[in-house]
């Protein structure tokens, strides 16, 4: 069961992925400022990511505010997990070659790690 759900969450994560990358570029085609296009663009793919791992990956039928509420707590304390552990990570390689694209990869996985772990354990867990 796990292993399917996490298919499944990395099919939603990275469509996720792409359904904030293509609102961001359709708002500043429509000249959002950048900071509004992106915060939009990251809602839209918010709306999305909860949407489809509450029906397709945790086929979750619970009624909806309290696990959007938690929902909503998990993605901030993962945004605020990626930040840092993307800060840590360029710190420790201060000037490496290649420190950007593994600091971005570390942070990706730490957050997505702990999303999925949010989501099936906090989120969208079975009712006792």
């Amino acid at each position: 069961m796990i292993r399917r759900e996490a298919a499944i969450f990395l099919v939603v994560g990275s469509t996720t992925v792409v359904v904030d990358f293509c609102a961001y570029q359709i708002l500043l085609r429509m000249d959002l400022p950048v900071d509004w296009a992106k915060g939009i663009g990251f809602v839209v793919g918010m709306v999305f990511a909860y949407v489809a791992n509450k029906i397709w990956t945790f086929g979750h039928v619970q009624p909806a505010r309290a696990s959007l509420l938690r929902f909503i707590a998990l993605y901030v304390a993962t945004l605020v997990l990626n930040v840092v552990a993307n800060h840590v990570v360029l710190a420790l390689l201060a000037g490496s070659t290649g420190a950007v694209p593994l600091a971005f990869l570390v942070a990706t996985g730490a957050s997505a790690v702990t999303n999925f772990v949010g989501m099936k354990f906090f989120v969208f867990r079975a009712s006792s």
